[in-house]
């Protein structure tokens, strides 16, 4: 019911099939997400180090800048690749925006099925190839996943 509305909006504004419209539908979608888990995890920075950053005479700026990013940066690094791999595996909205010159991988791969028959080596193939950055990335900053989902959990 809401892809219909979307699908207007982005034919409306000349975004259909394009890598900004996929952006920007993306973004909608997987922004409240991000800002609640990142809400959590701003919330268990200690306002004491804010306040101490203040009084040595750090500007609200300075303080969000020197003191409160880098102390968040493994939440922020958690929510970015998590909302990564929501873009990199999303499908339905691709195939509804989509027409050819911004196909993402997932409906690339699901063209090799069609009413005819299916092409069950290619798929194969675009399936492994489709879950490699993800693994990828995940592996790689695995410790900062943890770190930041598990950190925006307990508050104290």
């Amino acid at each position: 019911a809401i892809i219909i509305p979307i699908y207007v909006v982005m034919m409306t504004l000349r975004l259909l099939d394009t890598h900004l419209g996929l952006f920007i539908t993306y973004s909608s979608f997987v922004l409240p997400l991000m800002i609640w888990i990142m809400m959590g995890y701003f919330q268990t920075i200690p306002i004491d180090i804010e306040d101490a950053a203040r009084i040595d005479g750090c500007s609200r700026l300075g303080t969000l800048v020197r003191i409160v990013l880098p102390l968040a940066a493994p939440g922020l690094a958690a929510t970015g690749i998590f909302a990564f791999i929501v873009a990199w595996n999303e499908f339905f909205l691709a195939l509804i925006l989509t027409q050819a010159a911004a196909k993402t991988l997932p409906v690339l791969v699901s063209e090799f099925s069609t009413k005819f028959g299916a092409d069950y080596v290619m798929m194969s193939t675009g399936g492994v190839l489709a879950s490699l950055p993800p693994v990828i990335l995940a592996l790689t900053f695995q410790k900062y996943i943890v770190k930041g989902l598990t950190g925006g959990a307990i508050k104290g």
